[in-house]
């Protein structure tokens, strides 16, 4: 799994590659999580289209992003979340929680209204 960080004018893309399961991705997760927390930013968009399935543990990081921008008053969408991904996204209700846009342009259009 790869996690890779990009800026589009006030809005941080945090893009997501590859499997996002299992305990080998740990301590990474726990690497990148401190990254974000420290760069402190209101406006994230996370880009799922790279990530074709998703785990406990991939779930519990996004939920952490998710909750962490939204206790601070900054706003948090997904994006690009392939069926797979949507459907456990779906089946544990956090897509009524948790905003998701239909593409990247929506995605933007919402942290921007």
């Amino acid at each position: 799994m790869i996690i890779e960080f990009d800026q589009q004018d006030d809005v941080f893309v945090l893009r997501f590659r590859g499997r996002l399961a299992g305990d080998h991705d740990r301590e990474y997760l726990a690497a990148k999580w401190e990254e974000i927390k420290r760069l402190n930013r209101t406006k994230v968009l996370a880009d799922l289209g790279g990530v074709p399935s998703i785990a406990s543990m991939g779930i519990g990081f996004v939920v952490a992003i998710y909750t962490s921008v939204s206790n601070s008053g900054g706003r948090f969408v997904l994006v690009g979340a392939l069926p797979m991904v949507r459907k456990v996204f779906d089946l544990t209700r956090l897509s009524t929680v948790i905003p998701i846009a239909p593409d990247f342009a929506s995605a933007l259009n919402r942290l921007h209204a």
